[in-house]
C-alpha cells in the first residue's frame, strides 16, 4: 500500500537526491537572522552514513525517500534516506510507523490530519488536531488568529504584538499554478521576500468603519487580503476595472503573477478548506476580518450577506464570506483601513528581478511543473504552437531563464537582484514575446548606473506598495537637463492634437543644460501604469548641437522600438478611466550608444546608456482621455 502522510503543514515538495548538504530548497528570499539562533524544541542530531556530516534539525516529513528537515534559522533541507546513518534510518522508520498509526486510529476514534514533530528524548510524538483549535486550547495569550494560519506554519513566520499579526511568506503556494490562464502578461512565479519588516500584517483589534469603503473601483493596485497560505489576495477587479476571472486572466487556483512575477490570487481560495477545514477562515482581509467558503461551518447555506459579502454570527462576529459570483470575497472593507496611491497602506512590496513585460496575445498556459529543486517549467501554447519558461532560482537571489518559441528558438537570460531604494526596486530588462513575432529580442539589462554617489531610486519598475505614477527622483549625481515643450507645461493637460483622437503626431520638445563632452542625445516617452511600463516613443542618436525635436519631428537622429513594435512615435490613446501621468525624458550622452534600429526598445537604450549618460532631465505631463459618445 503506498504510503501517504496526511501533514496539518504545508510543505513544498522540493527534494534533493543528491548528497547530505545544506541547500536551502524551500525558502528562496527567506531571510535569516545572523549569528546565533537557539534550537528549537525538538531538533536532534543527523549525521550522515559516513559520519563525516553532522546537523542539527527538526524532523519534517518523508517523501520519495527523502528526509526534510528544518534547521534553526527556519531553512528546510533534504536527504535521501539511505544517506543517513543507520541509527537515523531507524528513528525515521519508527517516526513514519507513528504517523500512520495515527492518521489511521485518529484521536478518540476519529481520524483527523495531524502534525507530528520530534521532541528532544525522541519519545511519543504529540497530535495534534490540524483543524479544531478552540481557544480554551490556545496558550495564554495566543490570538485566535494563530491557529487559523497554523496548518501551513511551517511555510510562514507568524509572529504578533499587541497590535497586529504579522505573516511572513514567499508568496509561493503549494499547488500548480498559472495552468489556464488565456490572458497572461508573461510573468511567472517567483518568491518574494514578505517577511520581518516588509511582512503581511493583519489588525488583531479592527474596528467596523464610520463609513465601510467599497472596492467596487477602488484599491485596484496591491493586496486587499491574505489567504492562510501567505498568498495575497487582490481585488477581484484587475487595475483596468475588468473582471480578473471572467477576463481569462487567472489559473485553475484564482491566481496569476502581476508585473513584479508576484503570485496572488483575486477570488476566494475556497480550495484552501480541504487543508484548513469546512467552516474555517480561507483568509483574512486586511481590514482585519476573517474570510470564510462558500458554506457555514455546520454545511447549511449561508443568507444574509450584505453588500460587502459579510454578515456577523451568533455572536455577532463579523466576517466575509467567498461566493461564485462578483465580487467573491470581501467586496470592500467593513473595518477601517487606510487608503493611499489605489490601495491599503502599508503592505508589503514585491520585489522584482526583471522588468514587467506585455501580454502574449493568443497564448495559452498549458502546463506548470517543478522538473528539479528550485526549478520550474511553464508550458504555453500560441495558435498551436508550444513554447515555454524555465528558470532555476540560486540561493544569492538571481534567476536563470530559458526561454523557448513556438518557433524552436532558445535563448538564456539571468537576473540578479539590485536593490534600488526602499522595498527593493530592481533592474533586469523583461523578455516581451508578442504575437507575430516570437522570437525574443536581445537580452537588455537595466541595471542601476554606476558612479560616483548612491545609487538613483528610480520608480521605473512599480510594484504593489508603490505609487505607479510617481516621477522619478534626479540623481544627485548627475546634472540636470531643463525639459520642456511649447505645446504644453509641466503637469499640464496633453493636448489632443498628440493622441489618437486628434493628428497623432509626436510633440515639440526642447532641452538645455548639456555638459560639456556630450555628442548626442537620446529620448524616452513612457509611462508607468499599475500592470507593467509603457514605451510610446523612443529616439536616439540626436546630434549633440541639438537643442529641440519639432512637432512631428522626422528624420532627427534614429528611431527606437515602441510598445506597438513599431519604429514611430505611439500616440496616447487611455482606454481606462482617470487622468494619468506620462513623461519624456532627454539624456545627454558622452558617445553614440550600441544600439541597432531592431532592438532598440527603451528597456535596451537604459541598458545602452548607463555608463555613458552625462546629465539628464524629465518633463511630466498629464493626460485624461476623453469619454467617447
Amino acid at each position: 500500500m503506498k504510503t501517504q502522510l496526511l501533514l496539518s503543514i504545508a510543505v513544498m515538495g522540493l527534494l534533493f537526491a543528491g548528497a547530505f548538504t545544506e541547500q536551502v530548497i524551500a525558502h528562496p528570499g527567506h531571510e535569516h537572522d545572523a549569528g546565533h539562533v537557539a534550537m528549537p524544541a525538538g531538533s536532534r542530531t543527523w549525521k550522515d552514513a559516513s559520519g563525516a556530516f553532522e546537523l542539527q534539525a527538526t524532523f519534517v516529513a518523508v517523501a520519495d525517500k527523502a528526509v526534510q528537515l528544518r534547521k534553526a534559522d527556519g531553512t528546510l533541507i533534504s536527504v535521501t534516506l539511505d544517506r543517513l546513518s543507520a541509527v537515523d534510518q531507524q528513528w525515521v522508520t519508527q517516526r513514519q510507523a507513528q504517523i500512520r498509526r495515527l492518521n489511521t486510529e485518529g484521536i478518540g476514534g476519529k481520524q483527523t490530519p495531524v502534525e507530528v514533530a520530534a521532541d528532544e528524548d525522541d519519545a511519543e510524538p504529540t497530535a495534534l488536531a490540524a483543524n479544531d483549535a478552540p481557544a480554551s486550547a490556545r496558550k495564554p495569550g495566543e490570538p485566535e488568529i494563530h491557529s487559523h494560519f497554523q496548518p501551513f506554519a511551517e511555510s510562514l513566520k507568524l509572529r504578533w504584538d499587541d497590535d497586529y499579526y504579522y505573516i511572513g511568506s514567499n508568496g509561493m503556494p503549494d499547488h500548480p499554478m498559472m495552468i489556464g490562464i488565456r490572458a497572461w502578461q508573461q510573468q511567472v512565479p517567483l518568491p518574494q521576500k514578505y517577511y520581518d519588516d516588509n511582512a503581511w500584517r493583519i489588525p488583531l483589534k479592527p474596528k467596523p468603519a464610520a463609513e465601510p469603503a467599497s472596492a467596487k473601483g477602488r484599491f485596484l493596485r496591491g493586496a486587499i487580503a491574505l489567504a492562510v497560505n501567505g498568498v495575497p489576495i487582490f481585488n477581484p477587479l484587475n487595475n483596468r476595472g475588468d473582471d480578473a476571472y471572467l477576463f481569462g486572466e487567472l489559473d485553475e487556483w484564482g491566481g496569476h503573477c502581476g508585473r513584479g512575477d508576484d503570485y496572488h490570487y483575486h477570488i476566494a481560495p475556497v480550495h484552501l478548506e480541504k487543508t484548513v477545514g469546512k467552516g474555517n477562515p480561507i483568509g483574512y482581509a486586511l481590514d482585519g476580518y476573517p474570510i470564510c467558503g462558500y458554506d457555514e461551518a455546520d454545511g447549511s447555506k449561508v443568507e444574509g450577506l450584505d453588500w460587502l459579502n459579510g454578515h456577523k454570527d451568533a455572536d455577532g462576529n463579523y466576517h466575509y464570506h467567498a461566493t461564485k459570483t462578483y465580487p467573491y470575497l470581501n467586496g470592500g472593507f467593513y473595518g477601517e483601513v487606510v487608503e493611499r496611491d489605489g490601495q491599503v497602506d502599508p503592505q508589503p512590496r514585491a520585489q522584482p528581478v526583471r522588468e514587467g513585460l506585455p501580454p502574449l496575445q493568443g497564448a495559452k498556459i498549458t502546463g506548470f511543473t517543478t522538473p528539479k529543486p528550485m526549478s520550474y517549467l511553464l508550458t504555453y501554447e500560441v495558435e498551436g504552437r508550444e513554447g515555454t519558461v524555465g528558470y532555476t532560482l540560486a540561493n544569492d537571489g538571481s534567476v536563470a531563464f530559458q526561454f523557448t518559441d513556438p518557433s524552436g528558438q532558445r535563448t538564456d537570460q539571468t537576473y540578479s537582484p539590485r536593490a534600488r531604494g526602499p522595498g527593493g526596486l530592481a533592474g533586469g530588462a523583461g523578455r516581451p514575446l508578442r504575437r507575430g513575432d516570437d522570437r525574443p529580442p536581445p537580452p537588455g539589462q537595466r541595471p542601476p548606473r554606476s558612479g560616483q554617489g548612491p545609487p538613483r531610486p528610480r520608480v521605473d519598475v512599480p510594484m504593489p506598495g508603490d505609487g505607479a505614477d510617481d516621477v522619478p527622483a534626479p540623481r544627485s549625481d548627475l546634472p540636470q537637463l531643463k525639459v520642456s515643450s511649447s505645446a504644453f507645461g509641466p503637469g499640464e493637460n496633453f493636448p489632443k492634437e498628440f493622441t489618437c483622437d486628434g493628428e497623432g503626431v509626436s510633440p515639440p520638445v526642447e532641452w538645455s543644460g548639456a555638459p560639456q563632452g556630450t555628442k548626442c542625445f537620446a529620448l524616452s516617452c513612457w509611462h508607468v501604469a499599475p500592470d507593467q511600463e509603457k514605451s510610446y516613443w523612443v529616439v536616439y542618436n540626436i546630434p549633440g548641437d541639438a537643442t529641440k525635436l519639432q512637432k512631428n519631428s522626422q528624420g532627427v537622429g534614429r528611431t527606437g522600438i515602441n510598445d506597438m513594435r513599431k519604429a514611430a512615435y505611439e500616440p496616447m490613446c487611455s482606454k481606462g478611466p482617470g487622468v494619468k501621468k506620462y513623461h519624456i525624458t532627454i539624456f545627454a550622452l558622452s558617445t553614440e550608444p550600441k544600439l541597432s534600429p531592431g532592438p532598440a526598445t527603451r528597456a535596451n537604450l537604459l541598458a545602452a546608456i548607463k555608463e555613458i549618460t552625462l546629465a539628464e532631465g524629465t518633463l511630466t505631463y498629464q493626460y485624461q482621455r476623453a469619454v467617447q459618445e
